[in-house]
């Protein structure tokens, strides 16, 4: 099964929790067990699996990317300034692949999954979210 996953951003770089659509795609598909994968469509857009609980995880990624990457420096900003945005996205990934058990994303406690946005704000972001795997066994 194939969903995707749209959704706005308000800032130039933020990470955006997308957990629960994902999940929600997982229980409209009834796989129980199998794998989810996640593709951000855009250059400048990324996914990334990170801490859930402090907000202050997220915010240090972008710092941490704003420091190794500066804005302004790169021969792609001549064309529209946004050169650093390719490259983090380039760095962090478009795609990751997560377990379905039981029903259920894979994840820890800890874990969620979001899209980092690096060249924002955008009206739409896409996610193409592809599920496959064993549907729930009928109950006899």
């Amino acid at each position: 099964m194939r969903r995707i996953i749209e959704f706005s951003t308000d800032q130039r770089e933020q990470l955006i929790d997308i957990t629960q659509q994902v999940q929600a795609a997982v229980e409209e598909s009834g796989v129980q067990d199998g794998l989810v994968a996640l593709y951000a469509q855009g250059a400048t857009g990324a996914l990334m699996i990170q801490e859930n609980w402090d907000e202050s995880v997220q915010t240090d990624v972008i710092h941490l990317l704003q420091k190794l990457i500066p804005r302004g420096v790169w021969l792609h900003d001549r064309q529209d300034g946004n050169g650093d945005s390719h490259l983090k996205a380039g760095l962090v990934g478009p795609s990751e692949t997560l377990p379905v058990i039981g029903g259920r994303l894979g994840l820890s406690r800890w874990q969620n999954v979001f899209f980092c946005e690096f060249d924002g704000p955008r009206n739409t972001r896409t996610v193409v979210c592809t599920i496959i795997g064993d549907l729930a066994q009928a109950v006899r």
